[in-house]
Formats: C-alpha cells, sequence, structure tokens
C-alpha cells in the first residue's frame, strides 16, 4: 500500500499573525537593554523609571492601540497597585514579586467593575467617565488619611530583598534589573495576548465593531476582558514604583500620568506595543534634556516637538523609522539606470 504525501497548504495571514515569530530586531532590542545595565550604569535609577513608564504606556497601547479603547484615567489604576504595594510593606509584608501580585489583581478587579459602566457609552463617554473615576478615586485617596496618609502619602515603606538576596540601592542596579525583568515578562504576555485569535479579534473590534458583532462576536465581553487586563498591568506598574522609590503620595492618581502615557503611546507609536515602551524612553530623555536647557520653558518645546512629529512623523517614532527603511531599501534594490 502506497501511501501519497501531501504537500502542507502554506500559512495564512491569520496562522503567520498567531505564531509571531521574533525577529531580530525584537531581539536586538532587548539586548541592548540588558546592556545598558553595563553601558549607563549612571543613568539606571532613570531607566529603572522608563521602564515603568514603559510598563504603564505599554498597559495604555493594549487599550488604545489594539482595542481603540479611549482613556484619560487609566492612573487610576496605577495608583491603586502603588497603594496596594505600599500598603503591604507598610504593614510588614515587603517580600516584591507577592507585592506586584496583589496590586496586579486589586487593580485588575477594580478594572472589571468599572468596565461597565466605562465601556457603555461611545469614545468622547469613556475619555469623560475614565477622567471621573480617576478623579473620584483620587479624592477618595485624598480623604482616607488613617489609610492612605492623605497628602503626605505612605512612609515607612520597607521593600525587602528580591528572593532575599538583591537588596535595592541609590545606584538603581537592583531597581533596573528588576524593573526590566518584570516589563520583559509583561510584554511577553501582551504579546501572545495580541497575537492570539483574542488580540484578532480587538483588531477588529477597533476597525469595525458593528461588523464584529454582526458575525458573532461578543464586543462586550472582549472590551471588558483587555480592559481588565491593562487595569491589572497599570496596577504593576504602579506597585514597581512604589517599591523601587520606597514612597507613594497622590500624585500617582494625578491626571499628568494619564496624560503621559498617551503622549508615550503618541509618540511611540500606537498599536505596536514596543512604540509604547520607546515612546516612555524618548518622551522622559526629552523632558529631562529641555528642563536642562530652558528650565522655564520646556513645557513649550515639548509641544512644538509633538506638533512636528503630528504632522512630519505620522504613526510616531516606529512608524517613521519603518517608512524610512523601507525607503532605503527600495533605493537600494532599484536597479541603476545607466544613460543610452
Amino acid at each position: 500500500m502506497i501511501v501519497e504525501a501531501k504537500s502542507a497548504a502554506p500559512p495564512t495571514e491569520d496562522e503567520r499573525r498567531l505564531r509571531a515569530p521574533w525577529r531580530s530586531v525584537e531581539i536586538a532590542f532587548w539586548v541592548l537593554a540588558a546592556a545598558a545595565y553595563l553601558l549607563l550604569p549612571h543613568q539606571l535609577p532613570l531607566l529603572a523609571q522608563a521602564a515603568i513608564g514603559g510598563l504603564f504606556a505599554l498597559s495604555v497601547d493594549l487599550l488604545l492601540g489594539i482595542a481603540g479603547v479611549m482613556s484619560l484615567g487609566h492612573a487610576a489604576f496605577f495608583g491603586i497597585g502603588g497603594y496596594v504595594a505600599g500598603l503591604l510593606a507598610q504593614s510588614g509584608w515587603g517580600e516584591p514579586l507577592s507585592g506586584l501580585v496583589a496590586a496586579g489583581l486589586v487593580a485588575g478587579g477594580c478594572g472589571f467593575l468599572s468596565s461597565f459602566l466605562v465601556l457603555r457609552g461611545s469614545d468622547l463617554t469613556r475619555l469623560m467617565v475614565t477622567l471621573g473615576i480617576s478623579l473620584l478615586v483620587m479624592e477618595a485617596a485624598n480623604r482616607m488619611t488613617w489609610l492612605t496618609g492623605g497628602s503626605d502619602g505612605l512612609q515607612g515603606i520597607d521593600v525587602w530583598p528580591i528572593f532575599g538576596v538583591w537588596e535595592f540601592d541609590l545606584y538603581g542596579r537592583t531597581a533596573y534589573v528588576y524593573a526590566l525583568g518584570v516589563l520583559f515578562a509583561c510584554f511577553l504576555l501582551v504579546r501572545r495576548v495580541v497575537h492570539s485569535p483574542f488580540g484578532l479579534t480587538l483588531r477588529g473590534i477597533k476597525g469595525n465593531p458593528r461588523r464584529m458583532s454582526a458575525l458573532g462576536t461578543p464586543v462586550g465581553r472582549r472590551l471588558v476582558g483587555v480592559y481588565t487586563l491593562a487595569a491589572a498591568l497599570a496596577g504593576i506598574a504602579g506597585a514597581l514604583l512604589t517599591q523601587t522609590t520606597q514612597f507613594v503620595s497622590l500624585d500617582v492618581f494625578g491626571f499628568d500620568k494619564s496624560s503621559e502615557a498617551l503622549l508615550a503611546v503618541v509618540l511611540g507609536g500606537a498599536g505596536t506595543l514596543y512604540g509604547a515602551i520607546v515612546g516612555a524612553l524618548m518622551l522622559m530623555e526629552l523632558e529631562t534634556l529641555l528642563a536642562r536647557i530652558t528650565p522655564e520653558y520646556w513645557q513649550f518645546w515639548i509641544g512644538i516637538a509633538f506638533m512636528a512629529q503630528a504632522l512630519y512623523a505620522r504613526g510616531g517614532i516606529l512608524g517613521f523609522t519603518v517608512r524610512l527603511w523601507t525607503r532605503l531599501r527600495r533605493g537600494v534594490a532599484a536597479p541603476s539606470r545607466t544613460a543610452p
């Protein structure tokens, strides 16, 4: 009996997206991030803050860039996670990893409960509702001085060494490795979610929610799921900030936190995941540089920079880089024309 071998059909576009193999550029990105520990030893505290900001921006990009859900109050979950980690450490349990898990669970639970209110309306309604929720949470934290310390914040936060070995120091070495490791782990999770069937339906909902609903996709449940996950990631980022600085105050609920994350996503490139991380790093470096050059007018130049990006670099830094690289490759690959 002879069995004829059948040639496998080429993978479809959806199958290629689900597999999502790692490209050399992605590997180089994380290798370079790890090498910064040795290459930039004096910048590690700043880089640790950039990694935390990148994780927070990644949670916003999951909402805005992938699912198309606008939010101006995502800092509410960032602050909830920060205070959960701070309260645990202040009560005598300063183990950092369990603090991250607790912060993510509480922030994700709050995101799940608030999602039924946030996701009811359109984009403009969502903007106002999320902003209102953030302000309410901030005012509640300000009033509950017996728990949160009010305007003074939480003090006396003692975070234990990681795995009982690596203590947090003033030079930011442990903080950077810890923040980068958590960022990488969360990025792996988000990358897997985005390239899963769940993530593909989110992209479809962003493009045309009515059509996806007509195809039988439970649009409401999908949005609730991604909102809950984004809130949990924001809570982990807030817990990271509390653990690495050993301090938390009402500033973590501020509108500035939400707006900076949105700006980082737009600057880096919405919907690319890496754009959120790159945008957070570039925004922090840009603010630091301009504050040194013009301490009084640095916000003016920040505004000019974003106007220039919106006009001449649509798609953010990554989008501009990809277009430029594509043009260069086409120019090199094009056959040279010789005169007759």
